[in-house]
């Protein structure tokens, strides 16, 4: 927070507090930019209506921002409260629900956000390091722009399962127009056994599950430098890697033959070139690019193909901090923010090919990692029990590092998302470790192992 007077620092905040929800208002009605009948179609069980995202984020800012820190709620619609409560109504049934249309879920956003700055504007300074937990470090007001980034990025899965003829990302770029230099997708990186820290150190914004930060340990690893490439996906279809009952837990194999699993979501190989669906257009697959869409029960089955496993979490972490980029976002970073509407080649970015440590580890995909999502040693519920706690039932995995669509507000090594093993739509890649004395399997791999 720095070590000027505190009137500077709480200044600062507020600063950073504003851009942080104008930001997250910005992408999320760019995404809702769309006729009433859109709005309100439900592409998928697994996605709301657009329009109900919409009203929800509003509806959370009231709650949160105006009714339980603020000192009046003059824009307050506590009648909306169930309406778009997301453990009341399924996903599912949520398209039969009276809800606000387009124009009266924005004015409804506009009236929030308007008495939220004004009240922001008059908050002491001193505020944000009193004996509020939820002003401390202004982390109530980066929840709430953090949940909003987050329903930005289910957003964008209802938008990508639109199907053909289905319009971009407003604002975003093709990945295909970013140029790439040849990378070696086959690398490695020797990660030594030890301590180390992981969850969180000490980001005022981090949320209930990072927390308490503790000492880590693993021993001795290998792990992909890369997340699994459309390339190296590509030779596991080839070799028949939906097809071989061995490669696959008894779970997976039963959900692989229920869902007729052939490819990632959205791919189509029947037909000579592979080609994917992307926001409503169909595209050759970039081999170079980080495969994407796939669940946790096909990457399960890549890396016992080729000789490994996924990480558990705490491996990942910790490689993941072999990784020179910071997660800022700025232009040498992995891909995050919308900029581009999907992963970027390897070689794409100055960074990938630069001294020694993992890459990608923040940007461009989700990656799967072999943990059930569960609380630390020590967690507690903060500042309610259906953000992280009621998840805790061994029925997820927990992934880690964000994806091209997720906002670096939201995204920070210790961030930990999670999401049933069956799941697609999402944007979700992966990268595999290895027994250090033998590597991946000899016959798909033939580079050495790099040391951080």
């Amino acid at each position: 927070m720095g070590d000027g007077p505190r009137a500077g620092v709480g200044d600062d905040l507020k600063t950073r507090i504003v851009a942080a929800l104008a930001g997250a208002r910005r992408r999320t009605l760019s995404l809702t930019e769309l006729d009433a009948e859109s709005l309100r179609r439900q592409v998928s069980p697994l996605m709301s209506p657009l329009v109900w995202d919409l009203a929800h984020v509003g509806n959370y800012e009231d709650q949160w921002l105006l009714r339980r820190v603020g000192s009046s709620a003059g824009a307050a619609r506590p009648e909306l409260d169930d309406l778009y409560d997301a453990f009341r109504h399924p996903r599912s049934s949520r398209r039969g629900l009276p809800l606000l249309d387009g124009d009266a879920a924005r004015t409804y956003l506009a009236r929030v956000r308007s008495e939220v700055l004004g009240e922001l504007e008059t908050l002491a300074p001193d505020a944000f390091g009193g004996e509020s937990r939820l002003l401390n470090g202004g982390f109530v007001y980066g929840m709430v722009a953090q949940h909003e980034q987050q329903h930005v990025e289910t957003m964008l899965a209802t938008h990508q399962l639109m199907g053909e003829g289905a319009n971009p990302p407003p604002g975003s770029v093709d990945p295909r127009d970013r140029p790439a230099s040849p990378v070696d997708d086959l690398a490695t990186v020797e990660i030594d056994s030890g301590p180390f820290h992981q969850g969180d150190a000490g980001n005022p914004w981090a949320l209930d599950n990072e927390a308490p930060g503790h000492t880590g340990v693993t021993g001795e690893f290998l792990i992909d430098r890369f997340p699994v490439t459309n390339r190296r996906y590509l030779e596991f279809i080839a070799d028949g890697g939906y097809q071989r009952r061995e490669l696959w837990t008894t779970e997976g194999w039963g959900w692989r033959q229920e869902a007729g699993l052939k490819a990632p979501q959205f791919w189509d190989i029947d037909g000579g070139t592979p080609h994917l669906l992307r926001f409503g257009t169909w595209v050759e697959v970039d081999p170079a690019a980080p495969v994407q869409h796939v669940c946790w029960y096909e990457a399960d089955a890549f890396a016992r193909w080729n000789g490994g496993r996924l990480p558990t979490e705490s491996e990942w972490e910790k490689a993941s901090r072999t990784d020179s980029t910071d997660g800022t976002g700025s232009e040498a970073d992995p891909n995050l923010g919308g900029r581009f509407r999907g992963p970027l080649a390897l070689g794409a970015h100055p960074s990938d090919d630069v001294g020694p440590g993992c890459r990608r580890t923040i940007g461009d995909v989700w990656e799967w990692t072999s943990t059930p999502f569960h609380g630390y040693d020590g967690f507690e519920s903060f500042p309610y029990r259906e953000y992280s706690e009621v998840f805790f039932d061994g029925r997820y995995r927990v992934l880690k590092g964000g994806s091209w669509a997720t906002d670096p507000i939201a995204i920070r090594r210790s961030f930990r998302n999670w999401d049933f093993p069956i799941r697609r739509q999402i944007f979700t890649g992966f990268r595999c470790v290895y027994d250090p004395r033998r590597g991946p399997d000899p016959e798909k791999s033939n580079t050495a192992p790099v040391r951080p």
